[in-house]
């Protein structure tokens, strides 16, 4: 019998690399665990596809033995919660107990400018550094991955109204340069690991888009994309933040933007990499492609009268 690979968060919305990874390696005929947190008609659509679907919560002990048994390979994330590091443990304890031999895990890579001296305001930051650094302990063979921020977020969640009503990105950036990159390439990557983790135990690989640039310069992707002319402009951190608030995001989310948004500013956030191209042969996607693929979400809809 063949050892299905486990994909947590298989069901995820944001960004959806849960997701795509398990159709990326259902499409080369593993078998694949997609675990989800709820039976609904996203659980419906994975099982269709072919995959094994099993409900769980990463912090319940029984159900994640249930969910990791008879896996040698598996793919750990979780979005941005105050329970990821106890999350990421409970998972580890239970992977080293099933003997896996293959841990992927999605970090961030704001963590590779942290220490035990070197620390950043968001606690989110400090749960995922501090979970690196228990899975390091834990003697699990692991990969780390770490993107930088996701085109889906800043990019097309957050950015989308402005451009729609106003053809303006109004986001708190300053004019600190950035490499977004998109979901899908991030899910070519894992599964790439996923499909034969064995040569990349132990390493930690660094995820960017294909250029570091400032939101002026990807105001003019942003046109080229649309057809129409789209600019930057730069607004207070504090409004932003309590704007989100009042739509009901979270405050530990929440705080974890306003986070990314003092780096940017600070320029923490200008970095380049080429590991995706290096692992799986393709270029990341650019700002301007991925607005172009996403056109309707910045596009005022014209309705016949």
């Amino acid at each position: 019998m063949v050892n299905p690979i486990l994909v947590t968060g298989a069901a995820g919305r944001i960004g959806a690399v849960g997701r795509t990874v398990t159709e990326l390696l259902l499409k080369q005929g593993k078998a694949v665990r997609a675990m989800v947190r709820t039976e609904d008609e996203r659980a419906q659509a994975l099982r269709a596809l072919g995959a094994e679907v099993v409900v769980g919560n990463l912090l319940d002990l029984d159900s994640m033995h249930r969910i990791i048994a008879g896996c040698e390979t598996m793919y750990f994330s979780m979005s941005i919660s105050d329970a990821y590091l106890a999350a990421t443990i409970n998972t580890a304890a239970v992977a080293k107990y099933h003997g896996v031999k293959a841990f992927i895990n999605m970090s961030q890579m704001t963590v590779s400018q942290m220490s035990v001296t070197e620390t950043t305001p968001s606690p989110q930051h400090k749960l995922q550094w501090l979970s690196e650094q228990a899975l390091n302990w834990s003697g699990l063979p692991v990969v780390h991955v770490r993107p930088t921020v996701f085109l889906e977020g800043f990019f097309l969640t957050l950015t989308s109204d402005s451009v729609r009503q106003s053809n303006q990105i109004r986001l708190p950036f300053g004019q600190g340069k950035t490499s977004p990159i998109g979901a899908e390439d991030v899910a070519r990557v894992v599964a790439t690991l996923l499909e034969n983790p064995q040569p990349h135990i132990g390493k930690i690989y660094h995820l960017t888009g294909p250029q570091s640039e400032n939101m002026d310069f990807f105001a003019q992707e942003y046109s080229k994309a649309l057809g129409r002319t789209i600019t930057y402009q730069d607004i207070p951190v504090e409004p932003w933040r309590d704007e989100l608030l009042k739509r009901g995001w979270p405050v530990h989310v929440v705080h974890h933007l306003a986070t990314m948004t003092d780096l940017h500013r600070a320029g923490r956030f200008d970095r380049l990499s080429d590991d995706v191209l290096m692992l799986t042969g393709q270029r990341p996607l650019s700002v301007q492609d991925f607005v172009r693929k996403n056109a309707a979400a910045f596009t005022t809809s014209v309705r016949a009268a």
